[in-house]
This record gives structure tokens, C-alpha cells and sequence, in this order.
């Protein structure tokens, strides 16, 4: 089974991930951020994966280092998950629409972490989660990850309805890439 342990200590944060790409089970993830665990859990489930995070961060400063080291983590667990990336699919997309919301996403499993994110939310808390932090958690997990996710908004009104639209999108196109079919890297150089 593709799966890995990854844990980061800073002055900041403590976060411990325990990830299995290949086993769809019941997550168990705790940062102390509600919204964001509730987006986390729809993440893992879209993609077929079991995770359990447990986070501890300076939240009395604010969220953004716990959100950003966790989508650190997240990244690194990926990437060691997938070892030399073997058999996987690599490509994904997907529109994912969740009530008036409609989000467009896209994968590259390519060893190159790049975010490209496209989307105005429009307030600025979800409960405790500060939106403007959706985009620093995909650009954290897209860089340690090594892979190029484009994030598109088509258009939407209610910022929990987009971001959760975001965050099923990310899961569905990261469990397809990263599914096995074969037991050759995707790559014409034949390394990824």
C-alpha cells in the first residue's frame, strides 16, 4: 500500500499526518479550525483516501500557520506516498459545482509544484477559517506535493459554497491522478 507518516515541528505548530493513498476509510482530522477540518474530510473522502492529521498551532496569533503547515504536510505525505509516481494515472480534471457555485480544476502529478488559482471568495471568515487562506493551503500542499494544480472559479456567490467546492474538486482530481493503471511512469522521459 502507498502510504506515509509525515510530521513537522516548528515554533509555530505541531502537525503529525498519517496517509494512505490506497485505502478509503474514516478520517480523523483535527487542527482546531472546524470549517477547515470540515473541508479537509471532503478533500480525503472525494479522493479515496484515509488521513489522519493532528495539529496543534499558535492559534491565539491566528490561523494562517497552522492552515499553511498543514498543507505542508499534506504536500510531503503525497509526495513520499508516491515514491517514484510508478503506474499512476497523472492527469485529472474535473468541474465541480456545489449549488451556484461552479469550480474547474486540474492536475499534473509532474514533480513540478505550481499553484495557479483563479477565485474571488467574497467574505472573508468561514467560521474561524480566513478564506484568503484557501489559496496559501493549495500553494503549500502544490509545491511539497510536486505537482501543478490549477484551481478556476466559474462563477459563485456563497463563500462556503465555493470553497467546499474547491476543496472536493482538489480531492477528486488528486484521487484519479494518483490512481494506479499500469506499471510504467507516465512520462515520455520515463522519470517523473
Amino acid at each position: 500500500m502507498r502510504k506515509s507518516v509525515f510530521e513537522r515541528r516548528t515554533k509555530e505548530t505541531y502537525v503529525n499526518i498519517d496517509l494512505n493513498l490506497d485505502l478509503a476509510d474514516q478520517s480523523e482530522i483535527f487542527t482546531g479550525i472546524g470549517f477547515f477540518d470540515h473541508m479537509l474530510e471532503a478533500m480525503t473522502f472525494r479522493a479515496g483516501f484515509t488521513m489522519q492529521i493532528q495539529c496543534q498551532g499558535d492559534l491565539q496569533v491566528d490561523a494562517h500557520h497552522t492552515i499553511e503547515d498543514v498543507g505542508i504536510c499534506i504536500g510531503q505525505a503525497i509526495k513520499t506516498a508516491l515514491d517514484d509516481k510508478r503506474g499512476i494515472t497523472r492527469y485529472a480534471s474535473c468541474a465541480m459545482p456545489m449549488d451556484e457555485a461552479l469550480v474547474n480544476c486540474a492536475i499534473d502529478i509532474s514533480g513540478r509544484g505550481l499553484l495557479v488559482f483563479n477565485a474571488e471568495i467574497p467574505t472573508e471568515m468561514c467560521g474561524t477559517f480566513p478564506t484568503e487562506m484557501t489559496e496559501e493551503f493549495f500553494r503549500a500542499l502544490a509545491h511539497n506535493a510536486g505537482i501543478t494544480l490549477h484551481i478556476n472559479l466559474a462563477y459563485g456567490k456563497n463563500a462556503h459554497h465555493i470553497i467546499e467546492a474547491i476543496f472536493k474538486a482538489v480531492g477528486l482530481v488528486l484521487g484519479t491522478a494518483t490512481r494506479l493503471n499500469s506499471d510504467v511512469t507516465p512520462s515520455t522521459k520515463g522519470v517523473l
